[in-house]
């Protein structure tokens, strides 16, 4: 199978993820394909498709069996067929869906952000389906190098091909100073010192300013 482009990879995790959280809409007219593909929450990085490009990006996944079209009551649905192209069991697709929707994660995120599509035991057994699809030939996802700051390595799918892992770790250390909110760094310490002690010299030069100018009028001060 040849490399997925971006949205194709978001087309097919989307499926899989709105299959186990809203069943009952599933499977998916256009419209909501596209609301999924569009969404703001848990998605990295967030994207703006429109419905010519879906469309297109839909008669692609057709041609290669990832994606399976059905007659709705009214409109077109579809659904994906990842597990049986690929010869994924579920677990394995969960994983796979969620690195697409929301990116390099480590194992512990992986099993908090599985937990509606797939029940992991525990943290190992993330790791084990994770070496496992990482043991394909090809591989379908790989153990990054662990960012600057981090504690854990994280895990990348590469269902769109290679990974720059330079790239991956950069947008680790940005989504890791978000995650410490608006924490200045030591730069920002030294130039916000520096900035109050310049403040800190206008308001002594101003004060001896104002004191000269009321002796010169003949003014008291308090």
């Amino acid at each position: 199978m040849r490399d997925l482009t971006p949205l194709e990879a978001r087309v097919l995790a989307v499926l899989v993820e709105k299959q186990a959280t809203v069943p009952d809409t599933y499977p998916l007219s256009l419209n909501a394909l596209l609301a999924g593909c569009n969404q703001k929450t848990a998605r990295d990085p967030v994207m703006e498709a429109r419905e010519p490009e879906l469309t297109a990006t839909i008669d692609e996944l057709k041609l290669l069996s990832l994606l399976v079209e059905v007659s709705g009551a009214r409109v077109l649905r579809y659904e994906h067929n990842m597990g049986r192209v690929l010869a994924l069991p579920s677990a394995a697709v969960a994983l796979l869906a969620v690195l697409m929707l929301r990116g390099p994660q480590t194992s512990a995120e992986l099993r908090q952000n599985c937990e509606r599509l797939h029940r992991f035991a525990d943290i190992s057994s993330v790791e084990g389906f994770l070496e496992e699809l990482a043991a394909k030939a090809p591989p379908r996802v790989v153990r990054l190098a662990r960012a600057p700051g981090t504690r854990e390595p994280r895990w990348a799918h590469l269902l769109c091909g290679p990974v720059d892992d330079a790239a991956a770790s950069l947008a680790a250390t940005g989504s890791l100073d978000q995650a410490r909110g608006d924490e200045p760094s030591v730069g920002e310490l030294a130039a916000l010192r520096a900035e109050l002690a310049r403040q800190g010299a206008d308001l002594q030069r101003l004060q001896g300013l104002v004191a000269r100018l009321a002796r010169e009028l003949g003014l008291e001060m308090d």
